[in-house]
Formats: structure tokens, sequence, C-alpha cells
């Protein structure tokens, strides 16, 4: 200690005579007519052969200028010039890096000084202990500093800086603060302050840095100053990195880890398997879906990113590198048709405006979506044409502005977190879902189901990319009602977390890429936390759901069908017969399509024969006129008219005549139909039938989005911005209606007999189906089928609800069980290793006990909760541990 204490003395030495300068000395004692004093010249670095080395070691230097002098003189120089000061020339990037690679290896020492402090904090030196070091005691590392504590509202304290301590900030953490930089700190917030902070955030994500920043303002009575934000910040980051090392050391000691250890463990209900359970038809449910609320500005211009660093501490995210892998698996391809597009430009747009899509903002313009999988546009449902219009309209107002466009997350029925990525500048690419269906392939274990909103399409997607041979598809029906073994499951749990996480949206959206993932990292964190408080309870609402639907529908059912004379086989027979329906609705028979083709062509020959026979009558005709007249050039183009327009039919009747014998030979014809003979009219009448329908298909479609549109314009807690969205487009609708309308009208009556027409002003006002009686006259008639029944249906949809619900109480029935063997095996684990922890007398016992403490009160509330489950009426269980396989 003697040598250090020595050292510092000699080097503050030699920094004044550094910036006083020893020729600057020597140069004011000559002015005064005084002899030069002998400490001007003194060699202070003495390193000559004979000097004493007094402990000191040699060291090769590297060759570096050293500017230390000339800086010194020209800050003495410019000294007449108070106001005069030097900016720093370091760019803001070099600010941030230089900030965090400062803390970087202090984070270590930092964690012990927390865990000393919060667990196993020693007495506070004494100010008259006596250790003195070359003359000096120990008061002379003391040193004060500003700082920020909520509870205390003290605005100086003074740090007892240890001897041994070789780190500032060490020292203040030792004493429960947190400096806003690592080294030279004029600012310091209390560790209570920023614990305080955190768990406001974690309840409140949509409190910022600068909210907490003003409330402390506000506390100690001082105007707002952006400084305080940063320093806010930036103690908030370093005391952030503290807390991941100490989880990490707590997960470390407790055995959880592992790669993939939260994703195979975190949800007990899933993944606790046990030896002696009944088998489930799927063994784990996740869900999957992106959403854009957590957008991420991007820089404009030729600016440059300050804060350049990437967040790689955290097991949620997959990081870009992997999802990269699957970029090209599905190429990009246009809509369908234009038309069917839904958000096209507006009719008062130019005619010539183009149409933004989904390649105006995606990074890589080949990257297709997760509709692109089929193998041609006209074999995509409508629902696929239906969402890609969507997603390109969402991308159309993102004006590709953002960095991070969203986020795209899956999770588990009961809520957990599995995985999520940032989407980068693009909107729901296909990469992004094949990713996840890719990791889930490699961790999790067999017999998983995936949820996705346009998982119809997606499952030919995934067929045709590389994940092909792994993945296989035994599910055809799509809707979770109709799915054995899927329970009262709705897959809309994704739904419920990204609610929650848009709060995250508003403080998100300017925040650099590192902060805006810490956060986003920490907001999953909390919620995984909360889902797992409320396990037992989700359990427990989703048992009495299903034992009420089954005490209540099941003999209301029997009922029905005793009355309906209902034979076990009918409900079923129906189902697919409804299945059927629904999969060729919209589709019309080859052979009609064929038909119509045909009598097309026929009018089309027929009207071409009599274009060529004029054209022909016309060019024989035609008198020549004498070579010297006035008329010859005019006739002659005339001639050269009638020729072309000639050769033009008769070219045009050759290919109609090949056309149309094509047809005859594909549909068997012998005898070219008369435009008399009664399978022409009966086509030709078809024709005239099937505009009508299909204006009236496009009116109905038009006037079922008008009445869904007008349900959410009356929902509850709809905000404004939706609201207004709602009017304008019920405002299109109405000129779409309009316009149906009329089409309509004109194809009912070319029917013969003609068939009532519409008045726009009668179905403007419709607020019910029931009221336009017109759409039961559709193509697709099927009012007299059994399943279109209204009473049969509901027979239906009650059958297929009681099944969903026997279903979910055996799933529940085993997930109940694995719940508590886990909450019980858990029990031991903590209390077999705590004792061992203890005895190592490491400081993170402290943390350890902190986190079993808490988590066997979260325990024992789920205990509760699952003993609540055991008592109920009709529970079908294990009311006892198992063991896990």
């Amino acid at each position: 200690m003697r040598e250090v204490a020595i050292e510092r003395g000699r080097a503050e030495e030699r920094y004044q005579y550094m910036i006083q300068g020893t020729q600057s000395l020597d140069t004011l004692a000559e002015i005064q007519g005084v002899p030069a004093s002998s400490e001007s010249t003194k060699n202070i670095d003495n390193v000559s052969d004979d000097a004493p080395d007094n402990g000191w070691e040699d060291v090769t230097l590297p060759d570096v200028p050293d500017h230390t002098l000339e800086q010194a003189l020209r800050d003495a120089v410019d000294s007449r010039y108070h106001s005069r000061v030097y900016a720093d020339k370091r760019t803001w990037r070099q600010r941030i890096r230089r900030l965090h690679l400062n803390w970087e290896p202090l984070l270590p020492s930092l964690t012990d000084a927390y865990l000393i402090w919060k667990y196993n904090a020693p007495p506070a030196m004494a100010p008259d202990v006596e250790v003195t070091l070359d003359g000096r005691d120990t008061q002379n590392y003391d040193f004060t500093i500003d700082v920020v504590d909520i509870f205390t509202l003290n605005t100086q304290v003074t740090i007892r800086q240890a001897t041994t301590s070789n780190s500032v900030a060490k020292s203040l953490v030792c004493q429960g603060y947190l400096g806003a930089t690592p080294d030279q700190p004029t600012i310091a917030l209390s560790l209570r302050t920023l614990d305080l902070f955190l768990k406001i955030k974690k309840r409140k994500p949509s409190f910022s840095v600068d909210a907490f920043a003003k409330v402390l303002c506000d506390v100690y009575s001082v105007p707002f100053r952006r400084r305080y934000r940063d320093a806010l910040s930036n103690a908030f980051d370093a005391y952030l990195g503290i807390l991941r090392m100490v989880d990490k050391r707590i997960a470390k000691e407790l055995g959880c880890d592992g790669e993939n250890w939260r994703v195979l463990n975190a949800c007990p209900p899933c993944t606790y398997e046990l030896e002696d359970e009944q088998p489930l038809r799927f063994s784990r449910m996740i869900v999957v879906n992106g959403n854009n609320s957590l957008k991420r500005v991007k820089l404009t211009g030729e600016r440059t990113i300050g804060d350049d660093r990437t967040f790689e501490e955290s097991d949620y995210y997959l990081s870009q590198d992997y999802v990269d892998r699957y970029a090209h698996e599905v190429k990009s391809r246009p809509c369908r048709d234009k038309q069917d597009v839904p958000d096209a430009p507006a009719p008062d747009s130019p005619p010539d405006a183009p149409t933004p899509s989904l390649n105006d903002v995606t990074d890589d313009p080949q990257s297709g979506d997760p509709t692109d999988g089929v193998p041609t546009v006209s074999g995509a449902p409508p629902c696929a044409e239906n969402w890609k219009a969507a997603a390109a309209d969402a991308n159309k107002k993102m004006w590709a502005i953002f960095e991070e466009a969203g986020i795209f997350a899956s999770c588990c029925r009961h809520g957990l977190i599995l995985w999520i990525m940032d989407m980068l500048r693009s909107g729901e690419l296909a990469k992004y879902p094949l990713a996840l269906v890719a990791k889930a392939l490699a961790v999790l274990p067999p017999a998983w189901l995936l949820g996705y909103d346009i998982g119809c399409i997606f499952k030919g997607t995934i067929e045709r990319s590389s994940l092909g041979p792994l993945f296989r598809e035994k599910q055809f029906q799509n809707h979770p009602n109709v799915i054995e073994g899927m329970g009262l499951e709705d897959l809309e749990t994704l739904e419920r977390v990204f609610s929650s996480s848009n709060q995250l949206g508003g403080v998100t959206r300017y925040m650099s890429r590192y902060r805006r993932c810490v956060f986003i990292d920490m907001f999953f964190q909390q919620w995984d936390a909360e889902k797992y408080e409320n396990l037992a309870t989700m359990l427990y609402n989703n048992y009495v759901q299903a034992l009420r639907i089954i005490e209540r529908e099941a003999p209301e059912l029997e009922k029905s069908k005793v009355y309906f004379n209902i034979q076990p086989g009918d409900l079923a027979k129906w189902r697919s017969e409804e299945l059927e329906h629904f999969s060729t609705l919209g589709q019309e028979p080859e052979e009609d399509i064929l038909k119509i083709t045909y009598v097309e062509l026929l009018i089309q020959l027929r009207e071409i024969n009599a274009k060529h026979q004029k054209a022909h009558h016309q060019f024989l005709l035609s008198t020549p006129q004498d070579a010297a007249s006035d008329t010859y050039a005019n006739a002659l183009s005339q001639t050269r008219k009638r020729e072309t327009e000639r050769r033009y039919t008769s070219e045009r009747q050759d290919q109609l005549t090949r056309d149309v014998i094509q047809l005859e030979a594909k549909l068997g014809i012998t005898t070219r139909w008369d435009f008399s003979s009664d399978k022409f009219h009966d086509a030709l009448q078809y024709m005239t039938e099937r505009k009508y329908h299909q204006a009236l298909d496009k009116l109905q479609k038009l006037v079922v989005q008008r009445l869904f549109e007008l349900h959410k314009l009356n929902l509850n807690y709809t905000a404004y911005s939706m609201r207004s969205h709602i009017a304008k487009s019920l405002q299109s609708r109405c000129n779409a209606i309009r316009n149906a309308v009329a089409a309509y009208n004109a194809a009912a009556l070319a029917l013969n007999p003609p068939k009532p027409t519409l008045d726009w002003s009668h179905v403007s006002h419709y607020t019910f189906l029931e009221e336009f009686n017109i759409l039961r006259d559709t193509r697709h008639d099927i009012q007299q089928k059994p399943w279109a029944q209204l009473v049969i249906r509901e027979i239906m949809k009650q059958d297929l609800k009681v099944q969903r619900a026997r279903e979910e109480l055996i799933r529940c029935n085993v997930e109940i069980r694995r719940l508590h063997t886990a909450i019980v095996d858990e029990h031991n684990l903590f209390s077999e290793l705590l004792p061992k922890i203890q005895m190592t007398n490491s400081c993170i016992y402290g943390a350890v006990n902190d986190f079993v403490t808490y988590r066997r009160h979260v325990n024992n509330h789920l205990l509760n909760k699952i003993h609540r489950i055991y008592s109920l009426r009709g529970y079908t269980g294990t009311s006892t541990p198992g063991t896990k396989k």
C-alpha cells in the first residue's frame, strides 16, 4: 500500500510540473532577477542507472507521440480568454462505445459489490480508523459526489473509499449508489431509486426514462434538464447489466442455465411430462403471429447510428443470421388480380397512380410472404389473397421509414413466450414463421400443433420449403372448433400478448436498437412471470368452463337429437357435406365453364364470319380508278385498308374455328350447335344466370362486410382512430355497394323472367343480414340442405362444443397434475440446494434465497388454486402428484 501512495504523490507532482512547464519557471525567474529554483530542474522521472528504483520496473513503452506538454501550454496561453471552451471532438458513437467498453470489464466486480451491499453489507468504515500511507490517512481517498435518491432526497454523499478499492464505481455500489459513468462520475443514483424505476417499468411498460427523470426533478424541486435523463438512462443500463449477471449466477446455481432450458421447462403444464399420464393428441400447442406496433424509426439522410451496440443476452430473440437462413425459401409473387385487392388506390387518385406493394418496403424484394408457397396463384385460397392484400396495405402505411417494422413471436397455449424476432424493414415475410417452425422442430418434442391465422395456406409453404421432409401436417380442418384434440383452445393467445405489449410502442419508437431490445426482453420476462403466477387460475377457469358446457349443453343436445330424430351418424355426415360445400364454394363445374366458352366462341365466330363476308364483298366490288385521275392515291389507300381488313377477318375466322373445333373435341360434340338448338339456348340462359349470380355474390359480399364494420363501429373500447378508419371504410364501401346494386339490377332485368330489382336507399339501411331476402337466391342455394337449417346448425355447433369441452377436461387433468408435480419437485430441489450454497459462503446465496423465497410464495398460491380445482364437483383427474419421466 505504501508504494501505491508514493506513486500517487509522484504522479500529482509530475502532473503539476507538466502543466507549468520547467522552461516557463526558469524564464519567470530570469525576469524577476532571482536564481532559478532547483525544484524547476528537478528530474521527476529519474530513471538513470544510479537512481533508486523505489520498486519501479522498467517497461518498454510503445512509440506514441506525447502531446501532453503541447496541450498544457496551449491551455495556459488560452487561459486569458475565460469564455473559450474546447468542444469534445468525439462523435456520439465513440462516446457511447467508450462508455460501454468501460462498463463491461467492471460488471463482474460491480455484481459482487451489489450482492455484498444488498445481502451481506459489512459495517461502514469508521472515520477515525487510522491507516497512514506516506504520511496520509484514508480520509484522503474519500470523495463527495452529487446523488439522486428518491427515498432520502439527499443531494450529496461522502463515499468512503477503501485503500484496496481500485474502482470508483465499485466503491459507489458498495454503499448503494451507481454512477452515470464508470470513470470519474459527477452524479450517482441510489440503487433503491433504480430498483423503484425497474419495478414501475415492469408493471407499466409505457413509463419512459424521460418521465421518471422528470418525476425525480419534481421531487427535488429542480427544473428538468436533459443531462438528468441521460444520467438516469446510462445508470439504468448498467444496473440492468448487473441484474442480468445476477440472474445468470442464480440460474447456474440452480441448474437452469442450459441451452433452450427456458423453452423446455418454463411452462410445466406443457413440458413436465409424467410417467403414468394419459397420452394427449398434441404434445404442445403453440401459436405464431406478427405484430407491427413495436416499430422503430430508422435514421434518415446521412445521419449515422450513435448507439451501435447489439443486445445478445436474451434467450427470447432468435438471431438475425438464423432467420435469414430461410430468407429465400419462398419467392415473392403478386396478388392474384389487381382488382381483387380491397385497398387499391382510391377512386379519386390518378389513373396511373402506382399501387404500393409488399416489395416497396421489403429489405429483400425476392423474399416472399407466408402465402407465397402455393404452386400457382390460381391455387391460392381467397383467404390467402385477402391476407396478402391486407399485408400490402399495412406496408403502404409504413412508408418504409422504419428499421424494425415490428416483431414476430410465438408462445404456448398458456401464454408463455417461446421465441421472438424483429421484422427488419419488411412486413410479415415467410422467413419469420419458417424460422420458428425450424426452431420448434429442432427443440420441441414431436406431435406439437402450430396455430397461425393463415395456417390453411402456410401448410403448403412449409411442405415446399426445406422443412418439408421434417414437417408432416395431419389436420385438414383449419378451424380450432373442428380439430379433434384441441379442447376449448382458440389459438388467440398472441392477440392477448400483443394487446399488452402494445404499451411499449410509444417508448420504443425512437430508441436505439440496443435499448429497444432490452426493454422488449424485460417486458416478456415480466409477462412470463405473470403468466406463471396465473397458470393455475387459467386451468381452473378452463376446467369450470368445460364443466359448465357439459352440464348445460349435453342434456339439451340429447333432447334435440331425440326431438329432431337425429341418428348417431347424421351429424358427422352433415359436417362432411358442409366441408365439401365450402371447399368447392366459388368453383364451377369444368363442363359448364367449357360450354360457356364454347357458346361465346360460337357467337364470336358468327360475328367474325359476317365481318369477313362484308370485307371480302367490299374488296371484290371496289372499282379501280384511272391512274391519271386525282383520286387514284385515295382509292389505292382504301383498297389496301380493305385488303388488310379482309386478311385480318380471315385469320381471325381461322383461329376461332380452330378453337371451336378443339372445344367440340373436348366436350364430345359431333354436330356443331345451331343458334336455334335447345343446347345452345340452355347454355345461353346459363350464361345470363351466371352473370346475375356473379353480380349477386359481389353484392352479398359487400353487404356482409358493411354489416361487420357497422358492428365493429359500435363495439365498446373501440379507439377513436379505429372508429375514424372504419367510418372512411364505410364511405368507400357505400360507393362500391351503389355500383354493385346497379350491376345487379342490369343482370336481373336480363333474365327471363326478370328478377326483382333493388333500391339503393333500402339496401344502405339494412342492419341485419336477414333483411336481405334476395340473397337466398344465390347460385349455391343451400337453404334446403339439412346442415343449412338454423336449428340443425345450432345442434351441430352444440355437439362440437360438447366434444371439445370433454377434450379440454382430459387435457386439463394432465396439465394440472404436471403443474402439481413440478411444484413439489421444485420445492425438494430448493431444499437440497440452498444449504449447499450457504455452506460455500458465496455472496450469491442471498440472491438465490430471495429467488427461492419468492418462487415458493408463488408456488403456494398455485397450490391453493390447484386444491380448489381438486374440490370442484365433477373433477375427474388425479389429486396427487406423479413422477416425472
